[in-house]
């Protein structure tokens, strides 16, 4: 079944056009007029994405068996918790820049969509890298446990939007406008001679998907630890993306709070980067991973909420 799934263009053609099909949804239907997202609304949504991806879950298990489904679940939630950092830095990057909450699902969603599609070639490239020099693998799983040290000993440095290179280049080589044009990315002046603009979330979305792409470097090494399958590799990454958008507006105010997630998402790092050094070795098998990752994952949560809670008795 495995090489029926790296064949066939069956699967890879139905999931796309579905994957579509809910962006447009998204899109044109349920977020068609620019508005704030309420916590109700962000929880609701959220929900809608795990129970979808579930039921992915479930569809693998009865067209290809267990071993799949288990591996897209592993996959899934590790990509859901590597995407952590993502609203950290999703938060810091719309304050910084002024965006106002009604807007920022408009960014998050070009975001999101520019993200699927270099993920698709970073995961295409990342196996046929593997395929071809199987070694490297090694160098990816240390890369990961380095990665995940760093994250435990080093403390993070304040974002400077204003040094930042990307955003020095853009402001030298394209024309900006400090002013808001509703949810346009681009504004065009109304005195002559007319000339288009980028606005303020031009900037934020340029920012997000730079982001995106650092972490994806971290993110998509790590499913290779679980799967070399590309398909599963990538749906994975679709469905945790996807639910990102959601989980940002649930979280944004409160992820400071949970003091505990960053350190288990870096134990997790670890974790899998071991895994992909051991893997000729000593096959570590799948139903294991998922358990230590929900593990790991729950129990820094729940390490927060008690942390939270002696803080709040202080």
């Amino acid at each position: 079944m495995e090489s029926l799934m790296q064949t066939t263009p069956f699967f890879w053609v139905v999931f796309n056009a579905l994957i579509l099909v809910m962006l447009w949804l998204d899109l044109k239907v349920f977020h068609k007029e620019a508005h704030e997202v309420a916590p109700r609304e962000a929880l609701k949504w959220s929900v809608v994405w795990v129970v979808i991806s579930l039921g992915f879950a479930l569809g693998l298990y009865a067209f290809t068996g267990a071993p799949k489904s288990v591996e897209f679940l592993t996959g899934y939630i590790v990509e859901k918790s590597l995407s952590i950092d993502n609203i950290f830095v999703f938060s810091l990057i719309f304050r910084k820049l002024s965006i106002p909450l009604k807007y920022q699902h408009r960014v998050l969603f070009w975001g999101i969509f520019g993200a699927l599609a270099l993920r698709g070639l970073m995961i295409w490239f990342g196996i046929a890298l593997i395929s071809y020099f199987h070694p490297i693998i090694y160098i990816l799983g240390a890369f990961l446990i380095f990665t995940g040290i760093k994250t435990l000993l080093m403390k993070e440095k304040p974002l400077d939007l204003e040094k930042h290179p990307l955003i020095v280049f853009i402001r030298r080589y394209v024309p900006l406008t400090p002013k808001l044009d509703g949810q346009n990315l681009w504004s065009r002046t109304t005195h002559k001679p007319a000339r288009w603009k980028a606005t303020p979330l031009f900037l934020a979305l340029v920012l997000v998907e730079c982001s995106d792409v650092i972490f994806a470097i971290d993110s998509i090494p790590a499913i290779f630890a679980i799967t070399l399958d590309p398909f599963i590799v990538y749906t994975s990454n679709v469905f945790a993306i996807l639910g990102l958008r959601s989980l940002y507006f649930l979280l944004a105010d409160a992820i400071e709070k949970f003091y505990y997630l960053k350190p288990g998402v870096a134990l997790i790092l670890c974790f899998v980067g071991l895994k992909m050094i051991v893997v000729d070795f000593c096959k570590i098998p799948t139903n294991f991973s998922l358990f230590v990752i929900l593990l790991i994952l729950g129990g820094s949560m729940a390490l927060s909420y008690f942390y939270r809670g002696t803080e709040c008795h202080k």
